[in-house]
């Protein structure tokens, strides 16, 4: 008979789910902002969604870096018994796709990306991922921010997507991008990632990985507030 597993040793294997749980505030927040409600609601304001786009374009092109460093860290300190560079270099494949998709979308809604001047919450929040990029912040600590990351957006347009809403017809690709099954299911493999890490990271390593969770989500609030104009 295997020996029952202790409270601790359950919430460690699953250390985002119990996460999740301790901060649900902060985490509905992201993911169930007023601007995603806006849009999930048919009410969203055109200028908006138009600031956001704008925005965003600026962040991904941060994000592909970032990327690049998690992928790095992946092989420097991954035994990719996981499959870890396949589900990385999956996600980074789909970065040339978005960065055109976003080109794309711009040229639709008339906004002039050479024109784009970064905000201060975009600002903030390019420091911040060029602060995991250090060779000091370990794979687990970047791994999880990159998992949050995609988590937010894959849970937040997801929700648009459900019967139901009054999502506009106009934004529909703009949710099935990252609220697709598919996305889903690649967030889950990162979730597992970081999971599997955490199970087996030190008690410093997990209380780092858990400031750069709050750390994301504090970020992505503040992207969604400056999307309306609240920031």
């Amino acid at each position: 008979m295997q020996p029952q597993k202790t409270r601790e040793e359950v919430e460690k294997i699953n250390m985002i789910d119990t996460w999740l749980k301790k901060h649900r505030l902060i985490y509905v927040g992201a993911t169930r902002h007023p601007f995603i409600l806006s849009i999930r609601d048919g009410t969203v304001n055109l200028s908006s969604f138009k600031t956001w786009l704008g925005q965003d374009y600026i962040f991904v092109r941060a994000f592909v870096s970032f990327v690049a460093s998690v992928l790095i860290k992946a092989w420097k300190e991954s035994d990719d018994s996981g499959g870890d560079m396949e589900v990385l270099l999956g996600g980074m494949a789909a970065l040339n796709d978005e960065i055109q998709w976003f080109k794309n979308e711009a040229s639709k809604w008339g906004v002039q990306l050479s024109d784009i001047v970064p905000q201060k919450a975009n600002k903030d929040y390019c420091r911040f991922l060029e602060s995991l990029m250090s060779s000091e912040v370990n794979y687990t600590v970047a791994i999880t921010a990159f998992w949050a990351i995609e988590a937010v957006y894959q849970q937040s347009f997801a929700l648009c997507l459900e019967d139901g809403t009054n999502t506009p017809s106009d934004l529909q690709a703009t949710c099935q991008r990252w609220g697709n099954d598919g996305f889903g299911k690649y967030c889950h493999s990162l979730k597992q990632i970081v999971n599997r890490r955490l199970k087996k990271a030190s008690d410093d390593e997990i209380k780092k990985a858990e400031v750069a969770l709050l750390d994301v989500l504090e970020h992505e609030v503040n992207f969604w507030n400056m999307s309306r104009g609240a920031a």
